[in-house]
């Protein structure tokens, strides 16, 4: 079990130092200096603009050649650094991220949750009841092809701008200040129903599809044909079909972290929601590397921790693989 951990922990470190380097890569990549789009909002006088343009590139390091930004980059990012921010200059990367997390793993974490555990539930329902299934199996195709963005963009107009029911953007109540009331608490809620319907609606499909197809498979195993010729109760033959089932979701469910993370990003943009993916784009239009990069550290760091804990909740709840560990070590 622990060469099985040292192993990937390794791979995992390997892939954050390679991940973090292609971020640190792309902003660059970007056309434009992002100090002379800060410098011309200053609209200050042409000697002036050059002056400011000079200090500005010493206090960003962007004046030294890309390998010493690039050392100075990990360098800084080892002492908890993440630089400051070009557009809100001199605010910390750090403290925007900060005001930002919270909205996006409100979004995240129960849209997630919630779907994989639904929509599993759902799915295993569907295999062996068929009136479900006819309805189940069309609805899931439908919704895990539909993008974030549209699905989220369609609520915002029937339930937002048509009906009413919804507010269209943002993460509360603009007319209200930010303090833990139950008001402030109510418009937070409010605000974030329909960007978290449309990130679980989309997962919910593509679990409710998986666990389906996974459950009629495993009742046609050979195993499940033993057992019910040995007489064991259709519940039994079931509950063993539902275990094994649920492997492969756990796998999935660490396969899918990454595109439900992109989707969360996109919708936040839809709903001009406060969140990180708001955040980033903010960074790109305003060309700020370190926001850019900064966002997408944490991305990076937050998919590769809920990925190592599927791996170490995979060996916990299939006995085979725990098995073959034991071989290995053997």
């Amino acid at each position: 079990m622990l060469r099985y951990l040292a192993r990937k922990l390794f791979i995992y470190l390997l892939t954050f130092i390679v991940a973090v380097t292609i971020d640190w890569a792309i902003p660059r990549f970007m056309p434009g200096n992002p100090v002379d789009a800060l410098v011309s909002r200053i609209a200050m006088m042409p000697d002036a603009n050059a002056a400011l343009t000079s200090y500005f590139m010493a206090a960003f390091n962007l004046d030294q050649p890309l390998w010493r930004q690039y050392f100075n980059f990990w360098s800084a990012l080892l002492h908890g650094d993440l630089g400051r921010s070009i557009m809100l200059f001199p605010t910390p990367v750090t403290t925007l991220i900060s005001r930002a997390l919270p909205y996006t793993l409100g979004l995240l974490l129960p849209s997630i949750l919630l779907s994989w555990y639904v929509g599993n539930m759902v799915g295993a329902l569907a295999a062996r009841r068929k009136i479900l299934d006819n309805t189940v199996l069309p609805l899931g195709y439908l919704l895990t092809a539909t993008p974030y963005m549209w699905l989220g963009i369609l609520l915002a107009w029937v339930l937002g701008s048509v009906l009413g029911w919804f507010p269209l953007a943002f993460g509360y109540d603009q007319a209200l200040k930010a303090e833990w009331t139950w008001r402030f608490f109510g418009s937070l809620v409010f605000h974030w129903v329909l960007p978290f319907a449309s990130l679980f609606l989309v997962a919910l499909g593509g679990w409710a599809i998986g666990m389906r197809n996974m459950i009629i498979y495993e009742l046609e195993s050979d195993y499940a044909n033993y057992l019910q010729a040995l007489g064991a109760p259709p519940r039994l033959v079931r509950k063993y079909a539902f275990r094994n089932a649920m492997l492969p979701q756990i796998t999935g469910l660490a396969l899918q972290l990454g595109a439900v993370v992109g989707g969360a990003l996109a919708t936040e943009i839809v709903f001009s929601y406060p969140g990180l993916g708001w955040l980033v784009l903010s960074g790109i239009q305003n060309q700020d590397y370190f926001v850019i990069q900064g966002v997408f550290l944490f991305i990076i760091v937050g998919v590769l921790l809920a990925n190592l804990i599927v791996d170490i909740v995979y060996v916990v709840v299939d006995p085979r693989t725990r098995v073959g560990l034991q071989g290995d070590a053997a």
